[in-house]
C-alpha cells in the first residue's frame, strides 16, 4: 500500500537486494547496447581511451554543478545544470565501457561491494588516476570564464565526437551519436554568451577578455594524442585529436570575430616532463575538486538506504 503522505515513497527500491546509496535504482548503463569489441582492438587501450573521455565529461560536469544556486539568473542555473547532466550521462556510459573492457581499471572495494563499476571509478580513484585534460578542472571563476571554458571544451569535444560516430567500437559509436546532439547545444549556448559578453558593456568585454587570457593557455593539451589514441585511431576505433584541430580553430575564430574579440597570444600551459592531465599530472585545483566530488562516497563507501 502506498503512503501518499510520505514524500519519499517510491524513491527506494523495496526489494531484498541492498542498493548502494550513490547508484540506487539505476539500470546497467550499457543495457541494450552491442558491447562486442572487434578482435583486433587492444582492450587495455580501449579502456584507457574510454577513461580519458569519461573523465573529461565527469570533471566538467562537477565544475558546472558548482554553479548551482550561484548562476546570475534562474534560466542560466537551469541551462548549466542541464549541460552538466548531459556530460554526466556521457561519463557514466564511458566509464562503464572502460570497466567492461578492462576490469583491472576499477578500484578495489570489496568482494561483496554493491558499488557499480562506473561509480567506483568516479568516487574511489586517486587524483593521479584521473585522465582528464586540465582544461576541465580549472576553477569556474566568474560567469565569463565558465562560458569560455565551456566553449573551448565543447567545440573540441564535438569535433571529436562527430568523427567518433563511425568508430568500430559499437559503444563509442553509440555514445558519440547521442553526444553530438547534446554537444551541439552546449557549444552554441556557450558561443551565444561569449558573443553577448564581447559585444556588451565595457565591463562585460573586460571580463570576457580576461577569461580568454586565463583559459586559452590550456588549449594545446587537447590536441596532444596519447599512444593509446594513436593506436586505436589506426584501427578506426578512436579519433586522433589532431584531426579535429582545423575545425576547432575555425569555429573559435568565427565566434571570436562575432564577439569582436581577439584570441590571446601564443601562451601555453606546459607539461611536466611531457606529462599532463592524460598522464595523471593535474593542476592544484584538481585535488580540491576531487575531494568535494568524492567526500560522501569516501565517508560511506558501501552505504545503502
Amino acid at each position: 500500500m502506498i503512503d501518499h503522505d510520505n514524500a519519499y515513497e517510491g524513491l527506494v527500491d523495496e526489494d531484498s537486494h541492498g542498493q548502494w546509496a550513490f547508484g540506487t535504482s539505476f539500470d546497467d548503463p550499457l543495457a541494450g547496447v552491442d558491447t562486442t569489441v572487434p578482435d583486433d582492438v587492444d582492450l587495455t587501450a580501449l579502456a584507457a581511451y574510454c577513461l580519458m573521455l569519461g573523465d573529461d565529461a565527469l570533471i566538467s560536469s562537477q565544475r558546472l554543478a558548482q554553479w548551482s544556486t550561484r548562476a546570475p539568473e534562474l534560466e542560466e542555473e537551469v541551462a548549466l545544470a542541464n549541460v552538466g547532466l548531459d556530460l554526466l550521462g556521457q561519463a557514466r556510459l564511458l566509464l562503464a565501457r572502460a570497466a567492461a573492457a578492462d576490469p583491472a581499471v576499477v578500484p578495489y572495494i570489496s568482494d561483496t561491494s554493491p558499488v557499480p563499476s562506473e561509480d567506483a571509478l568516479a568516487f574511489f580513484r586517486d587524483e593521479s588516476d584521473f585522465r582528464n585534460v586540465r582544461l576541465c578542472e580549472i576553477g569556474n571563476g566568474d560567469f565569463a570564464k565558465t562560458q569560455v571554458r565551456l566553449l573551448l571544451f565543447t567545440t573540441w569535444r564535438l569535433a571529436v565526437f562527430d568523427r567518433l560516430r563511425t568508430s568500430r567500437d559499437p559503444v563509442l559509436a553509440a555514445v558519440a551519436s547521442k553526444g553530438v546532439k547534446e554537444l551541439t547545444y552546449h557549444r552554441d549556448y556557450a558561443a551565444r554568451w561569449v558573443v553577448t559578453l564581447g559585444c556588451g558593456t565595457d565591463e562585460s568585454k573586460r571580463r570576457i577578455t580576461d577569461a580568454l587570457e586565463r583559459v586559452f593557455p590550456y588549449i594545446d593539451e587537447l590536441f596532444l594524442p596519447t599512444d593509446d589514441e594513436i593506436a586505436l585511431a589506426a584501427v578506426s576505433v578512436a579519433v586522433d585529436p589532431r584531426d579535429a584541430r582545423e575545425e576547432f580553430d575555425s569555429v573559435i575564430a568565427h565566434v571570436l570575430h562575432a564577439a569582436e574579440l581577439e584570441a590571446p597570444g601564443n601562451r601555453n600551459v606546459g607539461t611536466i616532463g611531457g606529462r599532463g592531465g592524460r598522464r595523471g599530472i593535474h593542476t592544484e585545483a584538481m585535488g580540491h575538486l576531487i575531494a568535494e566530488l568524492q567526500s560522501v562516497a569516501r565517508a560511506h563507501p558501501e552505504g545503502v538506504w
